[in-house]
């Protein structure tokens, strides 16, 4: 039975290992037998994995289920494809054959209980028929709550001391389904004692933890806005009273910040539109193909283009001061739905490219259109009709034009194949650049030193878009948390050098988290009258490898997606530990329970 079990274990960790060597991102999965399969995935994943490995790959093991198919005649689904669009068919040998990807499914517990068995022994450094290979990534398994505690993951993870690995720590995750009855939850006394019964520490530590929601989705008369941006805070503080407690304001906080581009709620959205416009030159310049948004103005560019030129050829001795008002890009436009909050990046010194680039932004709808416009500007050039103005450091094809003009002398320009796009798509950069610029070294959030690489014209167009869509994101970031939180001035200083810095090393990424450290007195009016999304308390006694801890989690959504839970009667479970054989140094239990609180 032993020699047996160690085989298992073996062939185990053979699996296992495979499984780890795999590059990230290529979402690998193993079946281990026919009813089971094994993926490597972030912990940040899965809500409760990231308690306690949100930094580090996992394997997950659970119940294989195969995609469910349906094979219809070819020619009635083609009929039907094209009324209802994608429907996720693969063609298969003159038929389509639809796959439906079900949700994960868990394991019973007693095998979930048998493949940490198997884990364990495979790291035990004391079993030399296993072998001393390196130590593998953090297991766990989805659980079916077929056990009295109501048990749905268990978790397996090593303890490595010089690379060596030196004992197992167990997690064990039991759920409760929804209640509005605070009278059933645990107390902290009973967390105590509960932890005490299991470990019999001479001295234990409490702390607290609870999470809201700041900015996100909201309800505007009885409609949901929905937001794929958010900024949630996290709190953690010691010395609790009870459960469910508000924190004080002695906690830690830290906001976590995610935001989209294109929120009508953003004071960035008129910019958004312009780095719409810009994007899709830059798109159509690399595919060949441009989508042209909606003009937001009737007239045709070459009219508004005429009409441009006459007014600046009329007012020469006033050009400085009629180029400096604020030109009317940035008020929204009357038939189109004005954002909530009034664009903070108004500038009062466009030159003559940038008020040119407004004009043909809204009203330009093909290539033809862009090179009507500027053959237009260069004769004008041309025959001395104007002597637009211009920033000094203006570095477009078209400024370069104009400078030229000042000497009587104007380089030929063949406004023929991707060119006039090309300078148009420069204009626009240059006008964005400054845009973004104004309003940063004006806030005095950063220096021109820290935005060398983001204003670099030394690379190529499509990466001076890519790099502008950063900047973009960055004052996105920073005024979602200056307009909506009101934070001070130290903390958007601070958020922006992050998120600079950040982007400076990785790709743009709209998905991404940025953490920021502020003071709870800064964000107190917001939570002290909230409720929060997720709430726990943790005790926990021991220090470094020997450490434990029990965990009670509340949470307003099911944390677990692979049970489905009873809204109805609530029952109190006092969970179980798991014991594991193991013949070694350290064996550390780590419990927590999670709640699903109803409002």
């Amino acid at each position: 039975m032993g020699s047996k079990m160690i085989s298992r274990a073996k062939t185990f960790y053979n699996i296992l290992r495979s499984l780890q060597d795999e590059e990230e991102g290529s979402n690998p999965c193993n079946i281990l037998e026919e009813d089971m399969q094994i993926l490597k995935m972030k912990g940040d994943q899965l809500p409760v994995i990231n308690m306690y490995c949100a930094n580090q790959p996992v394997l997950i093991c659970e119940k294989a289920i195969p995609k469910t198919t349906e094979v219809e005649d070819q020619k009635s689904e083609t009929s039907t494809c094209s009324d209802e669009g994608d429907d996720n068919g693969v063609e298969v040998n003159g038929e389509i054959e639809h796959q439906t990807v079900l949700d994960p499914q868990p394991l019973t517990v007693m095998k979930a209980r048998q493949l940490l068995s198997w884990y364990t022994l495979s790291q035990n450094p004391n079993v030399s028929a296993v072998g001393n290979g390196p130590a593998l990534l953090p297991l766990w398994v989805r659980c079916d709550m077929s056990d009295p505690d109501g048990t749905t993951w268990l978790g397996a993870e090593t303890i490595c001391i010089s690379n060596k690995v030196s004992g197992i720590k167990l997690y064990s995750v039991t759920c409760k389904g929804s209640t509005v009855d605070k009278r059933l939850f645990l107390s902290l006394d009973d967390i105590r004692q509960e932890h005490k019964r299991r470990h019999h520490p001479s001295s234990m530590n409490l702390k607290g933890s609870a999470r809201f929601i700041l900015f996100g989705s909201t309800v505007v008369e009885n409609s949901l806005i929905e937001s794929q941006s958010s900024v949630t805070a996290e709190l953690k503080w010691n010395h609790m009273e009870t459960i469910l407690e508000t924190p004080p304001l002695s906690a830690s906080a830290t906001l976590n910040i995610k935001v989209s581009c294109g929120d009508m709620r953003s004071p960035m959205f008129e910019m958004y539109r312009e780095l719409d416009f810009l994007q899709a030159l830059a798109n159509g310049l690399r595919t060949g193909e441009t989508e042209w948004v909606e003009p937001l103005d009737s007239t045709s560019p070459v009219d508004l283009t005429k009409a441009f030129l006459e007014e600046v050829q009329s007012t020469t001795k006033k050009l400085q001061e009629k180029v400096s008002r604020p030109v009317e890009t940035t008020n929204p436009d009357p038939e189109t739905d004005p954002p909530i909050f009034k664009s903070v990046l108004i500038r009062g010194d466009l030159d003559f490219v940038e008020q040119l680039w407004v004009l043909m932004r809204k009203s330009v709808m093909s290539y033809q259109d862009i090179g009507d416009c500027l053959k237009l500007v260069i004769d004008a050039l041309k025959f001395g009709d104007i002597k637009p103005w211009i920033h000094r450091d203006s570095s477009s094809s078209l400024s370069k034009l104009i400078m030229q003009s000042y000497h009587q002398q104007i380089d030929h320009v063949s406004l023929t194949g991707v060119t006039p796009v090309n300078m148009l798509l420069e204009m626009g950069l240059d006008k964005m650049r400054k845009d973004y610029i104004n309003y940063l070294i004006g806030e005095e959030l950063t220096t021109l030193n820290h935005l060398c690489y983001y204003l670099s014209t030394e690379v190529d167009l499509q990466e001076q878009v890519i790099r502008l869509r950063k900047l973009h994101h960055v004052l996105e970031l920073v005024l979602t948390c200056s307009t909506f939180l009101g934070l001070p001035y130290d903390r958007l200083f601070l958020l922006t050098q992050s998120c600079l810095q950040h982007y400076k090393m990785y790709p743009y990424d709209e998905g991404h988290v940025f953490k920021l450290q502020v003071k709870p007195a800064l964000i107190s009016h917001f939570y002290q009258k909230e409720h929060p999304v997720m709430w726990g308390v943790e005790v926990s006694s021991g220090h470094g490898p020997r450490e434990v801890r029990t965990c009670l989690q509340f949470s307003d959504q099911p944390l677990v997606d692979h049970v489905i839970f009873q809204t109805g009667a609530f029952s109190m479970l006092i969970p179980n530990t798991i014991h594991v054989t193991s013949c070694w140094k350290h064996n550390i239990f780590n419990f927590f329970q999670i709640y699903q609180m109803k409002r």
